[in-house]
């Protein structure tokens, strides 16, 4: 069973989609599903949204138009797409902010119709000539890691692990360079764990170039990851009982199943791949939370309370 997907990377998703299929008319919902690394029948879900996209009185003249017909995929737009729309500055700020966002989604043209309508809002906003620059940010060796996955070059790099706190040097084949709730990820393979692996672009301490190359194809990347973490089979599955105030770990945390209890309550199983992160995410939620399976871990939050607890009763300051 995979982990349903955050609510907040599906909808990035889908906004990223509607410029690329109007770009694009009839592409095949197989290429399209390839290309922004879902399922077939996720890409059908999230396609089946559009129809209720529109403006009131929500009649069918008011609603985006979406068509699969023999497996191809197109748009069709209300008559008010076309009508001129005036922004004030703050308001045409936010939009470019907002679409620069959507062109670090994986599958998104940097060079397609969204990035092109931005160029042009741009410059109507004046923002070239008054020294005003959007970007989403990006740590150190950003570049050297995207510039390394466009030509499919190895590298070294000293990596920080935060869930085992650790420093190690890896080699690895970086296939994917993409942006998720605020941080960059590098989608690559690792020689040191012999699998695909995800790592932190501002977690990397150092980046060295090697001689070697490597064939994605071949080492079997089609995809793109569209999401930050894949569970593994082997990854313990824990089942929490969740106060009524801690619903927003289903929209902000991947999980396998959720059930609302009578009370409001949630009943719900995430995939968890370290204790340590397990331990911090009981304490932000706080003594609401019960685990209530595996029976190994129910104590979890209670032992990462006391060793808090005994550092600050130890330190004299």
């Amino acid at each position: 069973m995979s982990a349903h997907q955050i609510p907040a990377v599906r909808m990035r998703r889908i906004l990223a989609l509607v410029p690329w299929i109007a770009e694009h008319p009839g592409t095949q919902l197989a290429d399209l599903a390839q290309r922004f690394g879902v399922t077939e029948k996720e890409l059908e879900r999230d396609l089946e949204l559009l129809w209720l996209c529109g403006l009131p009185p929500y009649t069918p003249d008011r609603l985006i138009d979406m068509r699969i017909d023999d497996g191809r995929v197109s748009i069709g737009f209300a008559e008010y797409f076309a009508r001129p729309v005036r922004f004030t500055p703050g308001e045409g700020l936010s939009l470019l902010t907002a679409g620069r966002a959507l062109l670090a989604v994986p599958g998104s043209e940097r060079d397609g119709a969204l990035a092109s309508a931005l160029a042009k809002l741009e410059g109507a906003l004046g923002a070239p000539d008054q020294g005003v620059a959007v970007d989403i940010g990006g740590p150190p060796f950003l570049a050297s890691l995207r510039d390394a996955a466009a030509e499919h070059q190895r590298l070294e790099i000293d990596y920080y692990s935060h869930g085992r706190n650790e420093l190690t040097t890896r080699r690895i084949d970086p296939h994917t360079v993409f942006c998720a709730f605020g941080h960059w990820y590098v989608d690559a393979w690792c020689h040191r764990a012999s699998d695909e692996r995800l790592f932190r672009v501002d977690r990397v301490r150092a980046v060295r170039a090697t001689t070697e190359t490597f064939d994605a194809r071949a080492a079997g990347y089609d995809d793109i990851p569209s999401a930050v973490y894949h569970p593994a089979e082997s990854d313990p599955r824990v089942t929490l009982l969740l106060p009524p105030e801690a619903g927003w770990l289903v929209e902000t945390h991947p999980y396998e199943e959720v059930d609302e209890q009578a009370d409001g309550s949630l009943r719900v199983v995430i995939v968890v791949s370290e204790v340590a992160w397990l331990e911090r995410l009981l304490l932000r939620i706080g003594p609401g939370a019960t685990v209530l399976d595996p029976p190994e871990l129910r104590d979890t939050a209670r032992g990462a309370a006391e060793r808090v607890l005994a550092r600050y009763s130890s330190d004299p300051g």
